[in-house]
């Protein structure tokens, strides 16, 4: 049966001499893998060259139950995402994030208001001017609370702690090495208000942002089962 459905594309993988796997999320079916051409002719409703890292398509698609990669009918672009694919800092956000997502989005059903956070934060990245730093940072931090492990930020007092095991600031050292310090937890108390209309106040240094990602990663790496490091970090670090 023939479905048509809005994706965002993950990653590319190799198959065979004719086809690759795209993995993408869609807004109907969650994270699908299908079949992609290597070649595109006049004949093929099919550009390999839209499934590049967070293009946002229109697809029609079959959809059979049990099958583990599934077949595109048609792709055409919905977004027009110039400076993604073309500001080097943007082409930067957009491997890690794709790298990124690949290992969190696992769900096989549609999550409709997941879906929306994602192609909403693509958009904002596409049209970014200042700010641009802390993207992955506001990302990162905000699809917690569309994952259900959003941390509990309610109770910040100076000198507290922050248990990442358990999500939640504390006035005791934890039992365990999985805690923010009290100027890192403080850190993170300034960073529960940030978003995207306001990411671009918050000064930060280099150093502090390239902690606060190796702290935003550890505390996925507790909540999410086998997400393994990201490559593609080391660049992030190296631009931001």
């Amino acid at each position: 049966m023939l479905h048509k459905t809005q994706a965002i594309v993950l990653s590319n993988a190799k198959y065979n001499d004719k086809y690759s796997i795209t993995h993408v999320f869609t807004r109907d079916f969650g994270r699908v893998s299908y079949l992609l051409p290597k070649t595109h002719n006049k004949h093929s409703k099919i550009n390999p060259a839209l499934f590049s890292p967070l293009s946002i398509l229109n697809l029609e698609a079959e959809h059979l139950p049990l099958r583990e990669i599934q077949r595109l009918k048609e792709a055409e672009r919905q977004t027009l995402l110039y400076d993604i694919g073309s500001n080097l800092n943007k082409v930067s956000l957009a491997f890690f994030l794709s790298e990124f997502l690949s290992k969190v989005l696992r769900e096989t059903h549609n999550n409709e208001v997941l879906f929306d956070y994602l192609k909403n934060s693509i958009e904002v990245l596409e049209e970014t001017k200042s700010g641009l730093a802390n993207f992955h940072l506001t990302f990162i931090l905000g699809l917690t609370r569309f994952l259900g492990i959003f941390p509990n930020v309610e109770n910040y007092t100076q000198g507290c702690y922050f248990d990442m095991l358990n999500g939640e600031f504390t006035y005791r050292i934890p039992a365990h090495n999985y805690y923010l310090r009290e100027c890192e937890s403080a850190y993170l108390n300034k960073l529960s208000r940030i978003n995207f209309s306001n990411m671009h106040l918050f000064k930060l240094s280099r150093r502090d942002r390239n902690l606060i990602i190796e702290r935003m990663l550890t505390y996925y790496r507790l909540h999410l089962y086998d997400f393994s490091a990201i490559k593609s970090l080391d660049v992030l670090r190296e631009l931001f």
